[in-house]
C-alpha cells in the first residue's frame, strides 16, 4: 500500500486516507479578485480540500518573443499573449490576500508554481505543498530545486512518458519524500478515449511507495469518481462559476452542482470500498433469515439411515438447518429419529455432527 504523509497540516493523504480534493480555480477567476474569492468560497461550500490557483512570473515562464505574439482567440485579455496573461497575473499582495481568506474560511490555499521564480514567492506565501504542473514536471532542474525546498509535492503528468516519470522519481525521492504523481492527459476538454486511467494501475504497480491521484480535464464527474474507486489518492480537477466565460479552460470545468455532486460521490465511493474480507454482514441477516435455504429431505428418511444425496435437497426452510453448502458433508452421516419427507435437517436428528468451523 502507498505510504502516507502530510500534504497539509492535519491533513496525510495516501493508505487508507480520504481523498484529497482540489478545486483547481487556476485562472478561471477572469483575472477578479472578487471574482477569485467568490471561488474560493464556492470550493469550501462544495466540500473540496483546497483551492488551487496557477502563479507565473511572466518574464521567467516565457521568453520576449512568447509575450509579444499576437493574440487574436476569442479567448484573449489583450492584443499579445503577454498583455492577456498581464490581465489574469494576480500580484504578490493579491495572493497574500487570497490565502487569507482562505485561511479565514477554512480551505487550504495553493497554487502551481509556473516557474522557478513562482515557486520563491509561493515558499515564501507559506503554501502548504507545491503543485508541479505538467508543463515542469519534465523540467529536471526546476523539479530538483523545487524538492529542495522541502514541502511535499503534487506532480501533473500530462504530455510525459512513463521513462520521464522515472526519472522524475529518481530526482526527487532522494532529495524530498513526501510527493506523489497525478495520471493526467493534457487536453480541454479531455475525450473519454484520452483518460487512460490504467495509467493510475501502471503507476500504482512502478511507484508503490508513493500515493498516485488523478488530474482530470474531462467534463462530467463519472471519470474521476472512476478514478478514485481505482485508488486515487489526490483529486484535482478545474472549477468554474460559468462554463460560458471567456477562457480556455471554462468549458473543461465543474461549475458548483457539480463539483458539490462529484465530492459528495466521491465520499459515496470511499464508503462503498469497504473490507476485502467476504463474510455475512449484519446488515444481511434479515435477508438470511427471510430468504436463506437450507438442506431438507426430499425423501421420507428413516431413523438410522445412512444419507446419500438422493435423499437431500436444498429449499428455503422452516425452521432453518443445515446451510446449502453443507449438504455435501451431510453424506454418509447417520440419522438419530425418522425424518418426514420436506423436512428441515437440523443438527439435532444427525447423530455425532461436528459443526465444521468456517475459515
Amino acid at each position: 500500500m502507498a505510504r502516507e504523509f502530510e500534504l497539509c497540516p492535519g491533513r496525510r493523504i495516501g493508505g487508507d486516507q480520504p481523498c484529497f480534493i482540489i478545486a483547481e480555480i487556476g485562472q478561471n477567476h477572469q483575472g477578479d479578485l472578487d471574482i477569485a474569492k467568490r471561488m474560493i468560497r464556492m470550493a469550501k461550500d462544495c466540500g473540496a480540500d483546497c483551492a488551487k490557483f496557477q502563479k507565473s512570473e511572466l518574464e521567467y515562464k516565457f521568453n520576449k518573443k512568447a509575450l509579444e505574439r499576437p493574440y487574436t482567440s476569442k479567448h484573449s485579455w489583450g492584443k499579445t499573449y503577454g498583455e492577456h496573461k498581464r490581465h489574469l497575473e494576480f500580484s504578490h499582495d493579491q495572493y497574500r490576500e487570497l490565502k487569507k481568506y482562505a485561511e479565514e474560511i477554512g480551505i487550504f490555499f495553493t497554487a502551481s508554481g509556473m516557474d522557478e521564480m513562482a515557486v520563491e514567492f509561493l515558499h515564501e506565501l507559506d503554501v502548504p505543498f507545491f503543485k508541479v504542473g505538467s508543463g515542469d514536471t519534465n523540467n529536471f532542474p526546476y523539479l530538483e530545486k523545487t524538492a529542495k525546498k522541502g514541502r511535499p509535492m503534487v506532480i501533473s503528468s500530462g504530455m510525459q512518458s512513463m521513462n520521464t516519470m522515472h526519472q522524475v522519481y529518481q530526482i526527487v525521492k532522494p532529495i524530498n519524500p513526501n510527493f506523489c504523481f497525478l495520471q493526467c492527459t493534457s487536453a480541454y476538454p479531455l475525450q473519454p478515449e484520452d483518460v487512460n486511467l490504467r495509467v493510475i494501475s501502471a503507476y500504482q504497480s512502478a511507484f508503490p511507495d508513493i500515493p498516485i491521484g488523478y488530474s482530470g480535464h474531462e467534463t462530467g464527474i463519472a471519470i474521476s469518481v472512476a478514478a478514485v474507486a481505482m485508488g486515487a489518492k489526490v483529486l484535482e480537477r478545474h472549477v468554474t462559476l460559468d462554463k460560458t466565460w471567456k477562457g480556455s479552460d471554462h468549458q473543461a470545468s465543474l461549475e458548483p452542482n457539480e463539483l458539490a455532486e462529484l465530492v459528495k460521490a466521491i465520499r459515496t465511493v470511499e464508503k462503498a470500498m469497504g473490507s476485502p474480507i467476504k463474510q455475512l454482514l449484519p446488515c444481511e441477516m434479515a435477508c438470511n433469515e427471510k430468504l436463506g435455504k437450507s438442506v431438507v429431505a426430499k425423501v421420507a428418511i428413516p431413523e438410522g439411515a445412512i444419507l446419500t444425496l438422493d435423499m437431500l435437497t436444498v429449499k428455503v426452510g422452516e425452521p432453518k438447518g443445515f446451510p446449502p453448502e453443507s449438504i455435501f458433508d451431510l453424506v454418509g452421516q447417520k440419522v438419530k429419529k425418522n425424518i418426514e419427507e420436506d423436512e428441515t435437517i437440523t443438527e439435532q436428528v444427525v447423530e455425532n455432527h461436528v459443526k465444521k468451523v468456517k475459515c
